[in-house]
């Protein structure tokens, strides 16, 4: 079955610029030392009798509404907890010994559980007469460990943003006892939740984090009766966290498409607060939701699932549609996002995207890649060439897998000497390496081309890496040239070797052609492409991919092999659908 087809472009419509621009990557190397001690000592603060006094205060009755969740629980998770067991990206833990104050488990895995994300998952998977006893009995080992100790990770800003739009939402499957009680300790829980982010919603890492933060804020001012000044306090707060994350065209600065999909579901989340008050959602929300869906859709490939970009896994395109869904925006994929980074180019079935800009600034790079130049191909429903992909979004893998997974070589793009495009640090951060990407973008009747260039290996070994992409308005041929251009003072020359890296989806089939510069790549539809390249031998190596499950998936790569003249190097190479 064909994938979908983006409708006919119209230049202009999306702010295609056929001329060049070059993008900067700030330099930034992270919290300064003053951030840092800055927000010890917020945190140390939580312990002071001070802190306690600001927590104080009445609490509410009830909730003025109940928001409708627009985001679909996972029914097979939600089945597994009221089985007796939580599971979570590969994870999972006994209901009947769970202890909020030490669970033993990952990061990932401890958020989710003090998210109270999993409310959606059970209401998805049993009606509220059976489900609400088993979320009452945790809520009320979550009360028992943290009610009133105020102590990470349970009352980080971002959790406890996350856990007023999931405590509200699922208001029936935790306030439905008859324990007055209990009751009592939940709504009086919230209002200090919602106190706590009053003054600390600014302290969370910027980003999605401080965004999440402020949604709680807003929330609460929405649900819990007198909150007229909280409201205008969070809705002021949001929009400095959406205005310092968000770029203009609606892409996350962390340039992470999953932490994208994330953002439209939490804003959609959001937006039904307002709905459930009867109030119409302020145009920021709007406004936003209007720019992130059209950013998200521009890096979706034929399937309708995730490219992977930034430590992303593929996700489903089932989960894409429900975020879209939710969020009620209806609009085109944009094909260029100037300041997101990413390029989309769709003729006939074919959908290609590319990576066309630095990766994330230090303190927003949270599993950053250097996959600078990097792209993903596409024809009809099914992927051709892809990324390695990431963890984020899937399951939880090794950490030596999941630190390979960022490097150059696991993008299908050029890498010299083996090493990255931009450093990744023991810590996981991203340090020197690219930080300008020129582009140089044309529409014509004959198709869609790209021209783009980074400095990464400038540095090191005296190179520009420049790479030419252009795709037939039929979609299939797409012709390509990497070029290595002598740059800078240090040149190595012919001593240095270097790489295109091209990694096939799993499910296709290759076949080398005699003269070792080809391959015939069969589809699993059928479907045949016609590989060939020239400057370079060829070879066919393993690879890995991680699916929209999360697992990692053998598959191989077409590896173009190269020594850097000191005058510079060019590998041409094609793609051609031969049926």
């Amino acid at each position: 079955m064909a994938g979908p087809v983006d409708p006919p472009a119209i230049d202009g419509q999306d702010g295609i610029e056929p001329g060049k621009r070059l993008i900067r990557v700030a330099g930034d190397q992270g919290l300064s030392l003053a951030e840092r001690l800055a927000n010890r000592l917020h945190k140390l603060a939580w312990r002071t009798p001070l802190h306690a006094l600001r927590l104080r205060g009445r609490y509410p009755l009830k909730l003025l509404a109940v928001p409708l969740d627009p985001i679909a629980g996972d029914a097979a998770a939600g089945a597994t907890i009221l089985s007796g067991r939580m599971e979570y990206r590969g994870e999972s833990i006994d209901l009947a010994s769970l202890d909020f104050s030490a669970l033993g488990v990952s990061t990932e895995f401890a958020d989710h559980l003090h998210s109270f994300a999993w409310l959606r998952d059970i209401a998805a998977a049993a009606p509220r007469e059976r489900a609400a006893p088993i979320a009452e009995q945790l809520l009320k080992q979550w009360i028992a460990a943290f009610g009133n100790h105020v102590a990470e990770p349970a009352w980080r800003a971002d959790l406890w943003g996350q856990r007023i739009l999931f405590w509200a939402a699922y208001a029936p499957f935790i306030l439905s006892s008859g324990d007055l009680v209990y009751r009592s300790a939940v709504l009086n829980g919230l209002a200090r939740g919602a106190r706590h982010l009053d003054r600390g919603a600014d302290k969370a890492p910027q980003g999605p984090a401080r965004i999440a933060a402020w949604c709680g804020v807003v929330a609460a001012g929405l649900l819990i009766p007198g909150g007229e000044q909280r409201l205008q306090h969070g809705e002021a707060g949001l929009a400095r966290a959406l205005a310092q994350a968000i770029y203009g065209d609606g892409g996350v600065a962390s340039r992470s498409p999953v932490a994208q999909l994330e953002l439209i579901e939490l804003l959609s989340q959001l937006r039904n607060v307002y709905l459930a008050r009867r109030r119409d959602p302020p145009p920021l929300i709007e406004d936003m939701l209007g720019r992130a869906v059209p950013a998200l859709l521009g890096v979706i490939m034929g399937d309708g699932g995730l490219s992977s970009w930034q430590g992303g896994a593929p996700v489903s395109a089932q989960r894409i549609s429900a975020a879209v869904e939710a969020s009620t925006v209806r609009t085109r994929p944009l094909r260029q996002a100037r300041d997101w980074g990413y390029q989309r180019l769709s003729c006939g079935q074919t959908i290609l995207v590319i990576d066309a800009a630095p990766p994330p600034v230090s303190r927003l790079a949270n599993g950053g890649c250097a996959s600078t130049l990097a792209f993903e191909l596409s024809d009809g429903g099914q992927r051709l060439i892809v990324n390695c992909g990431g963890t984020r979004g899937g399951l939880r893998l090794p950490p030596s897998l999941a630190e390979a997974l960022r490097s150059t070589a696991a993008h299908s793009t050029l890498v010299m000497a083996d090493s990255n495009s931009t450093a990744i640090h023991a810590d996981g951060s991203l340090g020197r390496g690219v930080g300008e990407v020129e582009l140089d973008r044309q529409e014509s009747d004959n198709g869609s081309r790209v021209e783009a260039s980074h400095d990464g290996y400038v540095r090191r070994f005296g190179f520009l890496h420049q790479r030419q992409l252009a795709l037939a308005a039929d979609g299939r041929e797409l012709r390509g040239e990497d070029v290595l251009l002598p740059a800078g003072r240090r040149r190595r020359g012919n001593g240095t070797s270097f790489a295109v890296r091209f990694h096939l989806a799993p499910d296709v089939e290759v076949t080398q052609t005699a003269d070792g510069l080809g391959a015939l790549l069969r589809m699993s539809d059928g479907r045949l492409w016609q590989f060939r390249c020239r400057g370079g031998t060829m070879a066919l190596e393993e690879s890995i991919w991680i699916d929209p499950a999360g697992h990692p998936r053998e598959t191989l790569q077409l590896v173009v092999e190269g020594q850097a003249a000191g005058g510079g190097s060019t590998i041409s190479w094609l793609f051609k659908r031969a049926s």
